[in-house]
């Protein structure tokens, strides 16, 4: 008896397939971060073009609610330069308050940084660094 010969065609689809594949993988996690993260001062210079990540502290007081009007606060700098008021809606980290560094998706709509829902997080503080006096 003969070997059974394997068609070279089915060789050719698989590759395809996988190469197809691992480009659509690529685009998407490239496409991921394309979000800018800037901070305040930063902030005005690029305007309101757009969705941007803002990183920042986290400056008292903070007034209202997450889920009713919206919690309002504002974000500085981390040296202390610049602010901006901050409005969010969506639910809070419990390391949320005054003085923590935290991150979120929004624009800036005239001179008011809007928050998109649920994308506030917070930068846990590190207990192997000195603290600032």
């Amino acid at each position: 008896m003969s070997p059974r010969r394997r068609n070279p065609a089915r060789l050719v689809v698989a590759l395809s397939v996988a190469a197809v594949l691992a480009v659509f993988l690529l685009y998407t996690s490239l496409a991921a971060g394309t979000t800018p993260t800037l901070q305040p001062s930063e902030l005005a210079s690029r305007g309101a073009s757009g969705e941007v990540s803002l990183d920042g502290v986290v400056v008292g007081p903070v007034r209202g609610d997450a889920r009713g009007d919206g919690l309002r606060f504002r974000i500085r700098d981390h040296d202390g330069a610049a602010s901006v008021p901050v409005v969010y809606e969506g639910s809070v980290p419990d390391l949320f308050r005054p003085g923590r560094t935290v991150f979120m998706r929004g624009q800036l709509e005239d001179g008011l940084f809007v928050a998109e829902p649920n994308t506030l997080v917070t930068k846990c503080p590190s207990k192997y660094t000195d603290k600032q006096t």
